[in-house]
């Protein structure tokens, strides 16, 4: 075996970044389930005593805590004063919950992949799936505190008015379907940005929905959005305006089927938005660090969640819009084109 040295150097500094994320990914969320950073943030520049003081913990746990967030630059140190801070592009993304570049959601998800080892091995060994029922709740707060600062930002402002006429039927009062809802987070934004609309969120997983009542209550509208326990391919209701799928059709397990129930579902003018996480059609298109989250997420959380229903397409968290298209089309609908983008997401927009 011939090792080129420079080669293996090289792939050795990767090994120490890659493991060095995965080792201060737990310290992220003990930090923001303690209240830590926002505490950091709030209060400005301090040593581990008085942040303990302040967050009724331990002072010496925090010392190394801060160490480490200040070696991952997650905080920041000054060998001054021998104080930590927080600088304000830090605390965006770390202690303002909701803002646009709010993280610690993604890191619960992380935790929840971890918790799920056990059910994957055996899962890749037998070719059998995983629900999303399945998972660690981490997984669902998660994925609801990820995605919703994305869809906060963007689905009012941007995704709703790049589609064919849909803006202005929920500001008149159309039919909406939110599809895979989960928690709710995409449904309560459109209820309450569109308050003549009659919006309706559809997950399967009873807990998610139960979840999501409670919020619409809690946000004052409880009175303007119902949710439901039901599927994507049965889901109850007929001439809608408007239904939406966030990020969630590469999860089905038949997304086909899930589509020509949509197709059915929908008036014959109306709107299916399919919100998909951002793909090229190409395996190497997509060989990139957004890909790299996606196919790792994909590996644990979506893949076998397709592959535990019926059917089990697998389509992917990197299907791409070209299988996108073929989804949809097989599924009934005779128009289908790209609406907008993010870095992060596919924005598709596809008619009768």
């Amino acid at each position: 075996m011939a090792i080129n040295e420079a080669k293996l150097n090289a792939f050795m500094g990767q090994f120490v970044g890659d493991l060095g994320a995965v080792m201060h990914a737990a310290t992220i969320v003990v930090g923001d389930q303690l209240g830590l950073y926002k505490d950091l943030a709030q209060n400005g520049p301090c040593d581990s005593e008085a942040l303990a003081q302040r967050t009724s913990t331990d002072p010496r746990y925090l010392k190394e805590w801060l160490s480490a967030q200040a070696a991952s630059g997650y905080v920041t140190y000054d060998k001054e004063s021998q104080k930590f801070s927080m600088s304000e592009e830090q605390a965006f993304a770390l202690a303002e919950e909701g803002s646009p570049a709010f993280i610690p959601g993604a890191f619960q998800i992380a935790v929840a992949q971890f918790k799920a080892i056990p059910k994957m091995t055996q899962a890749m060994r037998t070719g059998l799936g995983v629900g999303w029922h399945e998972h660690d709740t981490s997984l669902f707060h998660g994925t609801e505190r990820f995605f919703r600062p994305g869809y906060a930002v963007n689905l009012v402002s941007n995704w709703i008015p790049a589609l064919e006429g849909v803006e202005n039927r929920l500001k008149t009062g159309g039919r909406v379907a939110d599809v895979g809802c989960g928690h709710g987070a995409s449904t309560l934004i459109m209820a309450q940005a569109y308050p003549e609309a009659r919006i309706t969120g559809f997950d399967y997983h009873e807990p998610s929905i139960a979840y999501a009542r409670k919020a619409a209550e809690a946000a004052g509208l409880g009175d303007r959005v119902q949710f439901e326990v039901a599927r994507a391919k049965d889901f109850p209701g007929e001439n809608y305006d408007f239904v939406a799928v966030f990020d969630c059709l590469h999860d089905m397990g038949d997304p086909v089927g899930a589509a020509a129930h949509v197709r059915k579902s929908l008036k014959s003018d109306g709107t299916w938005m399919i919100v998909e996480p951002f793909a090229n059609d190409r395996l190497e298109d997509n060989l990139n660090p957004v890909g790299r989250i996606f196919y790792s997420a994909s590996t644990f959380i979506c893949t076998p969640a397709s592959r535990s229903q019926e059917v089990g397409a697998c389509l992917g968290a990197q299907a791409g819009e070209a299988r996108i298209r073929e989804v949809v089309t097989a599924g009934g609908f005779s128009r289908f084109r790209r609406a907008t983008e993010t870095p992060f997401n596919l924005v598709l927009e596809a008619k009768p």
